[in-house]
């Protein structure tokens, strides 16, 4: 054993799927032998000295234990809790490698990965090589470039992670957002058009970083539009970060880096950056701080788009609002004109019989409303028409029951819930 010389690296546990695809690569072809092995105690390292001990504390074989990564794919990667690989190479190097969990308290467990070589040079250069392939591995991360993501942070609210969640998102073409056309222009401009010059930017010297806010009332569409960038900005890995989650805002943003071109999205950024004069507590101010900082302290040419969503732009901290190179641009998400009101009824009605009268009163009828309000209004409509005639026909009437229960007989905090007009809820 004194012959033996071992080496380690520890990754992030949420890149482990990176790391299991490069171990696969490196050891997994034709092996002499692989084992699984038991881990009596839990809350220690599993490594190579410890595989060593014999008696009443040796680790015993077992089958190899796996758990499934989602990766957003149709299949899940296979991650191995631990193992041990006894290995030889085309010039005849013996060497074993073990991967376990790196377990520290109060952190997120690592994947750690051992290899132990001969004395000498050449068992160190071979060493070398494995680990370099390894980081090339978690730095291209292919299993999460290009999705939509975010962290699964722990319930204790400590900034710890158990790993990464891919969401499924539905492709959103352009004339699925219904928004003013001037909104339309201005979001393309300033995200798409932008994106697509990036290059060009940085050769005349420009940054290549950009902020964007989305502010208008609830229920009028920002996360749609979100949806609607996730879906034509290819190539770009996009990071949804809530209020909630500003805590790992470190770790969302070394992903970000990781992965860029990346758009990082952060929801309700009243709540996590609001004036300081509104701030309740230190922890507050600490969030604040962190999201300034992760903001300026990007290289100018990291291509990383933040885009802050909110529903009350007048509480967000003036150090965040009022400083070019934090927010480039403020685009306003208003409730929908009558057009947009129209093509909100036929987008959300599209599976029932709708005549242009019906479409016309319907977009009247709800002047001053959010397009989540016209979608649960198409929704009743719906369930009227079925309870008619099984959603043969829609008639003025099914537009006008719905409207009541939306808007009278649920009370004003009703049409508050729903997205109505401001009129609806005082009238």
């Amino acid at each position: 054993m004194d012959r033996l010389v071992s080496t380690s690296r520890l990754f992030p546990g949420h890149m482990r799927a990176d790391v299991q695809a490069g171990v696969d690569r490196l050891f997994s072809g034709s092996p002499l032998r692989f084992f699984g092995i038991y881990e009596e105690h839990r809350y220690e390292t599993l490594n190579f000295a410890a595989l060593t001990r014999d008696g009443r504390n040796a680790h015993a074989i077992a089958p190899a234990q796996y758990h499934d990564v989602d990766v957003g794919e149709s299949e899940p990667v296979k991650c191995l809790e631990n193992g041990l690989w006894l290995c030889r190479t085309d010039d005849d190097l013996r060497y074993a490698v073990v991967l376990s969990s790196h377990r520290e308290y109060s952190r997120e467990a690592g994947t750690r990965i051992e290899i132990a070589v001969p004395a000498g040079a050449e068992g160190a250069e071979f060493a070398q090589r494995c680990f370099a392939e390894l980081e090339r591995a978690v730095n291209d991360a292919r299993s999460y470039r290009g999705k939509v993501l975010s962290l699964d942070v722990d319930r204790g609210y400590s900034g710890r992670t158990r790993g990464i969640m891919v969401h499924k998102v539905p492709l959103v073409r352009r004339d699925d957002v219904i928004l003013p056309e001037a909104t339309l222009k201005l979001l393309d401009r300033n995200v798409l058009e932008f994106v697509g010059n990036r290059q060009k930017l940085r050769e005349l010297g420009q940054s290549t970083r950009k902020g964007i806010l989305l502010y208008g009332p609830p229920g009028t569409g920002k996360t749609h539009t979100i949806r609607y960038l996730a879906s034509n900005l290819p190539g770009h890995t996009t990071l949804i970060i809530t209020a909630a989650q500003v805590g790992a805002l470190a770790q969302y943003m070394s992903l970000a880096r990781l992965l860029q071109p990346a758009m990082v999205v952060i929801e309700d950024a009243d709540l996590a950056a609001r004036d300081r004069e509104q701030m309740s507590s230190a922890c507050d101010e600490v969030m604040l701080n962190e999201l300034l900082n992760e903001m300026d302290g990007l290289k100018q040419d990291a291509d990383i788009l933040f885009v802050l969503t909110t529903n009350r732009p007048e509480q967000l901290e003036s150090a965040l609002a009022s400083r070019p190179g934090r927010i480039d641009q403020a685009i306003e998400v208003p409730v929908p004109n009558e057009i947009g009101r129209k093509k909100l009824v036929q987008l959300y009605g599209r599976g029932l019989p709708l005549s242009d009268a019906i479409v016309g009163e319907a977009a009247q009828r709800t002047e001053g409303v959010s397009a989540a309000f016209i979608k649960e209004l198409m929704r009743r409509v719906a369930q009227a028409s079925i309870a008619r005639d099984g959603g043969k026909t829609v008639e003025s009437p099914d537009i006008s029951q719905a409207l009541d229960d939306m808007l009278f007989t649920g009370g004003k905090l009703n049409v508050k819930l729903l997205g109505g007009a401001r009129e609806m809820a005082r009238a």
